[in-house]
């Protein structure tokens, strides 16, 4: 798919922990429908850079900021940085994650604070900088979640909590941002094959059996999860307000 029928000519996203996986995938997909892609991301420049040039051999500007996103204090230099650049902001996509993969019973405090941090918190001061780029027209900003906010995932309990708190923001968000024409919401994606899943002791097993279990016969790709967020940025979706989508092949209905 590349964005036909959908024309983002000229808007300007930002989209965090867009170096790999499903950050880049929507990077790209934005991309081939029209936008210059600012792309944030923490640790490795390189895989970064890489998003950066498919962005750019698509005929797009891409700009690149490394940023801890749950670092509120670090959030100036980004947003001031793309005002400078664009002077304005036309999407948001609240893609970085991280967290601690243990069993409850072993989580500490800093353990919580770090994962609530990124994985949920972080959502509140990136959509106020945001919020604050977007003009008359309104704008766009999406949460990238996951399936453990409504399942219980073993070892996946601080993750999962943080993605359920991730979700309510969202709803609250739009309550808020709607009369901005801001249309804020959530993607929930399925077991996707991603460097996150290599914390996971069980990866291999895990990716086996979700594909099993999933009534499409495949598991999800980053490109189906940039598939919807093309979609919620579009003017099709001018209606969706504060939603989850859940996008899984079916995995999460089949029990």
């Amino acid at each position: 798919m590349s964005g036909i029928g959908i024309d983002l000519t000229g808007r300007k996203a930002l989209v965090t922990g867009g170096s790999r996986g499903i950050g880049r995938a929507i990077a790209i997909r934005l991309a081939e429908a029209g936008c210059d892609v600012a792309i944030n991301y923490l640790r490795s420049r390189g895989p970064a850079a890489e998003t950066a040039e498919a962005v750019e051999k698509l005929g797009r500007k891409a700009l690149l900021y490394k940023v801890n996103v749950a670092r509120t204090d670090r959030l100036d230099g980004m947003f001031d940085a793309v005002r400078e650049e664009w002077g304005k902001l036309d999407i948001l996509v609240s893609n970085a994650a991280s967290g601690v993969i243990k069993p409850a019973m072993e989580l500490t405090r800093r353990h919580w604070e770090w994962t609530m941090d990124i994985n949920a918190s972080a959502l509140i001061p990136l959509s106020q900088h945001a919020s604050k780029l977007m003009g008359d027209e309104g704008g766009h900003i999406i949460a990238v979640s996951s399936l453990g906010a409504v399942r219980a995932i073993p070892n996946y309990a601080a993750v999962g909590a943080s993605k359920a708190a991730l979700e309510s923001l969202v709803r609250h968000l739009a309550v808020e941002l709607a009369p901005r024409k801001i249309r804020v919401n959530a993607i929930s994606a399925g077991v996707v094959d991603t460097d996150a899943l290599k914390h996971f002791s069980n990866r291999s097993e895990l990716l086996e059996e979700s594909a099993r279990r999933t009534p499409a016969g495949r598991l999800t790709l980053p490109e189906d999860v940039a598939d919807a967020a093309l979609f919620l940025t579009s003017p099709l979706a001018d209606m969706m307000i504060g939603q989850t989508v859940v996008v899984d092949g079916g995995y999460s209905i089949t029990g």
